[in-house]
């Protein structure tokens, strides 16, 4: 995942570069974005991550043992973690921080991406008759959906990078869902 994050965030920089020629651009917006990109770089190629703290941690290391096997994660299964889960809530939110804290590399560069992916597309408004939704998939790296937050419906996504389609669902009680068949209104961006 290292490597992956670091040629995204170089061709990030490459990008950032090249936008910088641009007649219009925000210069001071582009610098800083250009500043934190080449600091994630440098923290992402050091040898000595932090993160790899996170092996050496006996809870999560003998939980990783057990996610290898099919059904070896039951609560007898996995005593330290019962164990862990029944201490203070002070105590296991200390923990979840520590550990998060030692991946903030990640997701500061994560973040970054995200956001420059997203800047490629606004929302568009779609309306369909059936509930049904499809279009080419080509150049695509990410769908955003957005449905009305009183809508009685949500979205489910299947795909490739040729094709996708979006099909909305009713909450079912027998089904837990079934396919809407109605006329539907939601937000695309093509990212």
């Amino acid at each position: 995942m290292r490597g992956d994050l670091i040629k995204d965030l170089e061709k990030l920089q490459h990008n950032l570069v090249v936008w910088s020629q641009a007649p219009d651009i925000d210069t001071t917006a582009l610098e800083d974005n250009l500043r934190e990109t080449v600091a994630l770089v440098s923290q992402l190629r050091m040898n000595n991550q932090a993160w790899l703290q996170l092996k050496e941690d006996v809870l999560l290391a003998s939980l990783k043992q057990r996610f290898a096997i099919q059904g070896g994660n039951f609560c007898f299964d996995l005593p330290q973690l019962q164990f862990w889960l029944h201490q203070s809530r002070p105590y296991i939110e200390k923990n979840i921080e520590r550990w998060l804290s030692l991946l903030k590399n990640i997701k500061q560069s994560l973040a970054l991406v995200l956001k420059f992916i997203r800047l490629r597309a606004e929302f568009k408004h779609i309306e369909t008759e059936s509930g049904f939704y499809q279009d080419s998939g080509e150049g695509l790296l990410l769908l955003r959906i957005k449905v009305a937050q009183s809508a009685q419906y949500f979205p489910t996504i299947s795909g490739n990078k040729f094709r996708y389609s979006i099909r909305f669902m009713l909450p079912c009680e027998q089904q837990g869902r079934r396919y809407s068949n109605q006329a539907t209104t939601f937000k695309l961006a093509r990212c």
